[in-house]
């Protein structure tokens, strides 16, 4: 039971570890037919964050600065590149997300 403990640590701590974390500033927010659109800037680049609106973990955040946290492939609720969305002094690993979106270049 204790090996069993400890290999699923090990698998949690790696996971943590593989997140590809960086601040992000949300530009502007919008909902088109239950669509929500992000619009952010990471290191000067555009991108745009997408979530349906029904479901769970999709809010329209305001603008602001926060974290991203990139999910490892085939993670996420999304079938593309997802991302989830953390207050800026958030520690992913404990504190609770603000949304999970599939990730879009612009």
């Amino acid at each position: 039971m204790k090996r069993a403990i400890i290999l699923f640590m090990l698998l949690v701590a790696i996971q943590l570890w593989a997140q590809d974390k960086s601040r992000v500033t949300v530009k502007s927010t919008e909902v088109i037919n239950r669509v929500v659109l992000v619009t952010i800037s990471e290191n000067g680049r555009t991108l745009e964050l997408q979530c349906n609106q029904d479901q769970a973990f999709c809010t329209a955040p305001k603008p602001g600065t926060f974290q991203m946290v990139r999910l490892p492939k085939n993670r996420g609720m999304y079938d593309c590149n997802n991302a989830d969305l953390f207050a800026e002094t958030a520690d992913p690993a404990n504190d609770q997300k603000i949304g999970e979106y599939c990730l879009n270049e612009k």
